[in-house]
């Protein structure tokens, strides 16, 4: 939200320069994100009164223009702006003066007509994008007077970044109560002089539904000046705060929200059909909005109401059928307040966001409706004139917020700080805070006043006290605590190390969204999630994500998309599964590895990283839990993975991960233009690990048998492996497959594979029976198993 701070200033005025009264108020909690200073280097630029306008001799969209500073002597200007007219008044840069975007004017002679300055538009000063025209001062404006000086310029815009609870500082008023109740500083006061009324005609008003709208103020002002224009001061203090200025109507709705807080809406009363009724959407009901677009409203949403139907959605946005024009006389301001039960996540259901939704849901005051229409009333009957209606107020006082008594205790607040704060101070500080405090035996008992329904315990007391005392007013205190030793478990491999093996691998390690798009969720489940979001921030982030991979995947794609060739990255976090009723949390470890196997290196042929690859990871991260004996891989399919380059993970007979090549399908899906092989694994099964056992290193030689035999091409090199050990486990210590051969000499369907068997003993030296004994046995039991035929 952006703070003027000349208006700031109108409310409260420390005297702190702009960068000091920046840093209290991020020290207050309101942090500040940025400071831009608006009308800087407007030295020269005055107020200038047009006296007398000519058309141009040689063209015919350039006027000839006498100007007026003040002096005796008038300016003569050539002007190109269609709105230029006898009379009135605007900023004149004479030469030899540097505008804000860096030009020097100069005495030009333009089309044979000498110019002697510049008459200027908006976004010529730097004071807007307006650039159709020249900037119209009002008729009161002191001729000769600096522009700057007229426009209270150069002006900060205070950029703040509030924290969610605290919705009553989105205004003027609530940032000045803060900076008041900080500095000590005098603050205007808040209250509103009542509009009397000149007229008995009002628009009848009817609240079927209390509970959703327990206060509305309205009030009908008739006969209003179409064609009169917001003044320039309220103008620019809009642009400054960052909105546009439009209409006196729409621009004063603006401008008492960003004073007081509290939204408005403003209806041409002409338009609107019978009684006002705030109420829940019918089923099916639609509204065309004032964007134009029509949306069929949700039945738990509130709408504003008359006979023809809804006509605007509460606390959102108006309707388009009941919108004030340039035609409007007769004007109906309506301010409610929308308890936030009603109105959180409303707005981004219909893919929404609008500075009321934003007040609303963080909430305002629910006692300041009438005061923001009796401010609005007031600022349109000086624009545009008119008559003004009684004020029309419906309150539920039972449905409103009541502000609950919070009994704060001096001892809590030195146990919770670590310092003694004088009963004083802390009184003082509550009453500058506007809550009602009254003293009792320990401590206070205190009543929040309506703008602070942030505060509801102790705590917040505490925090408002420091807050407002001073974080830097606490002194530090070094404590020693006991750090007791804690058990280090063996049944589980440290995640840590884990990542530090990946990292080592060549691997980055990446967060992903734990919300993902319900097409990419179904693609890698095979089956619609049932963990929907209710009010996804959007259609990409609809459901909890049922695996780590798409996340990943989309993350590889970006870094592909910028011309990132090789990209390794995994992720250990928690996929979610079951339903809303019964979900369940799975932490898990998935990694996708995209383009060549190793960096490029003029010492090695490039090759691009395959099956093989991505299974020596995994196989790395299984050796830590010291049980990599005791896992497999098995074919199988998967719906995000390709045929036939896919596993799954076995450990015992349990399912732990899938790893294999990414389906072009499922490529194209989230847009990675390139082969990329991932896996997955549930951490919690994949790395339980047992106490290791020691194991006697054998002091006697090993002998080494090599054997090749052919077997049917479907049988897995994992298969022969086991079969061989197997065949005599107490001689045969490793296996190990050094060839795989397919081609001329080998039957289609078949292959060789070349097998060494390592033989070795932990008590005595093998002899060439014992080795010949062992091999004879694997050959034995691979040809009993797979019909296997020893090579020759």
């Amino acid at each position: 939200m952006k703070i003027v701070e000349s208006w700031l200033r109108e409310w409260v005025d420390p005297d702190l320069e702009t960068a000091a009264l920046a840093h209290e108020l991020t020290m207050l909690g309101l942090e500040v994100d940025g400071i831009s200073i608006e009308g800087t280097n407007l030295n020269g630029v005055v107020v200038a009164e047009v006296v007398a306008v000519s058309k141009h001799p040689n063209a015919d969209r350039l006027s000839v223009c006498r100007v007026s500073t003040g002096g005796k002597k008038t300016i003569e200007v050539v002007c190109g702006a269609p709105n230029v007219k006898e009379g009135m008044k605007s900023p004149l840069a004479v030469s030899g003066i540097t505008l804000p975007n860096g030009v020097q004017l100069r005495k030009t002679e333009i089309r044979g007509v000498t110019s002697n300055g510049m008459l200027c538009s908006a976004i010529e000063l730097g004071l807007g994008d307006e650039s159709d025209g020249i900037i119209a001062l009002a008729d009161d404006a002191p001729v000769g007077m600096t522009l700057a000086e007229y426009l209270q310029l150069p002006d900060a815009a205070i950029n703040l970044d509030l924290t969610p609870n605290r919705g009553d500082c989105f205004s003027v008023l609530g940032i000045a109560r803060e900076v008041a109740a900080k500095t000590g500083c005098a603050l205007k006061s808040a209250d509103v002089v009542p509009v009397d009324s000149s007229i008995e005609d009002i628009l009848p008003v009817e609240i079927p539904l209390p509970e959703g709208c327990p206060s509305f103020a309205g009030r009908l002002i008739r006969n209003i000046d179409p064609a009169a224009k917001s003044p320039l001061w309220m103008v620019e203090r809009l642009r400054r705060a960052g909105l546009r200025g439009i209409s006196p109507v729409v621009d004063i709705t603006n401008y008492v929200m960003l004073e007081l807080g509290q939204p408005l809406h403003a209806y041409d009363g002409d338009l609107v059909q019978g009684a006002i009724r705030p109420r829940l959407a019918n089923k099916g009901e639609k509204v065309t909005l004032l964007d134009e677009k029509e949306v069929t409203v949700n039945t738990d949403t509130l709408v504003i109401a008359d006979d023809s139907g809804a006509i605007g959605l509460a606390g959102i946005m108006g309707g388009l059928g009941t919108a004030v024009t340039d035609q409007t006389k007769d004007v109906f301001f309506e301010a409610a307040f929308w308890p936030q039960d009603f109105m959180t996540g409303k707005a981004r259901s219909y893919g929404m966001h609008t500075d009321a939704s934003l007040r609303f849901e963080r909430g305002v005051d629910p006692q300041g409706q009438a005061r923001a229409v009796e401010r609005a009333t007031e600022l349109l009957l000086q624009i545009s004139g008119g008559e003004a209606g009684p004020m029309v107020h419906h309150i539920s006082q039972e449905n409103l917020p009541v502000a609950k008594t919070i009994h704060l205790r001096r001892a809590r607040i030195a146990n919770l700080l670590g310092v003694e704060l004088d009963d004083q101070l802390i009184a003082g500080i509550l009453s500058q805070l506007g809550l009602d405090i009254s003293s009792v035996d320990d401590g206070w008992d205190a009543v929040p006043p309506s703008y602070r329904f942030d505060l509801a315990t102790e705590v917040d007391l505490i925090e408002e006290i420091v807050r407002i005392h001073g974080y830097d007013e606490v002194p530090e205190k070094t404590e020693v605590a006991e750090s007791p030793l804690q058990i280090v478990t063996e049944s589980a491999v440290d995640l840590e190390r884990v990542s530090d093996t990946l990292i080592a691998r060549d691997y980055d390690e990446a967060i992903t969204y734990s919300f993902i798009d319900s097409t990419a969720d179904t693609a890698f489940s095979g089956s619609e999630s049932e963990l929907a979001l209710s009010n996804p921030i959007s259609s990409e982030m609809s459901v909890m994500r049922s695996s780590l991979l798409p996340g990943l995947v989309s993350a590889v794609a970006s870094n592909v998309s910028r011309q990132r060739e090789r990209v390794r990255l995994f992720e250990i976090g928690k996929s979610f599964h079951g339903s809303s009723a019964e979900p369940m949390e799975v932490v898990r470890l998935a990694a996708v590895a995209c383009g060549p196997a190793l960096p490029e290196q003029w010492g090695s042929r490039a090759q691009v990283v395959d099956f093989f690859d991505i299974k020596s990871d995994v196989e790395a991260i299984l050796e830590l839990s010291g049980n990599e004996g005791d896992f497999e891989y098995v074919a199988a399919t998967h719906p995000a993975l390709q045929p036939g380059q896919t596993a799954n993970v076995i450990g015992g007979e349990t399912v732990i991960g899938v790893i294999g090549k990414l389906h072009p399908r499922v490529a194209r899906l989230l847009e990675l233009k390139r082969d990329a092989f991932v896996f997955e694994l549930d951490a919690a099964k994949a790395l339980a690990s047992a106490a290791p056992i020691a194991k006697p290193v054998s002091k006697f030689p090993a002998i080494r048998r090599d054997i090749a035999v052919i077997v049917d091409d479907k049988i897995s090199a994992e298969q022969l492996v086991k079969t061989a050990v197997s065949a005599a486990p107490d001689l045969i210590t490793d296996v190990r497959i050094f060839d795989i051969y397919k081609g001329p000499g080998i039957e289609a369907r078949l292959k060789s594979v070349a097998i060494g068997l390592i033989l070795q003993e932990t008590s005595r030296t093998l002899t060439d029976d014992d080795a010949d004994a062992a091999q004879a046995a694997a050959v034995q039991k691979l040809r009993d198993e797979f019909d296997a035929e020893l090579r020759d």
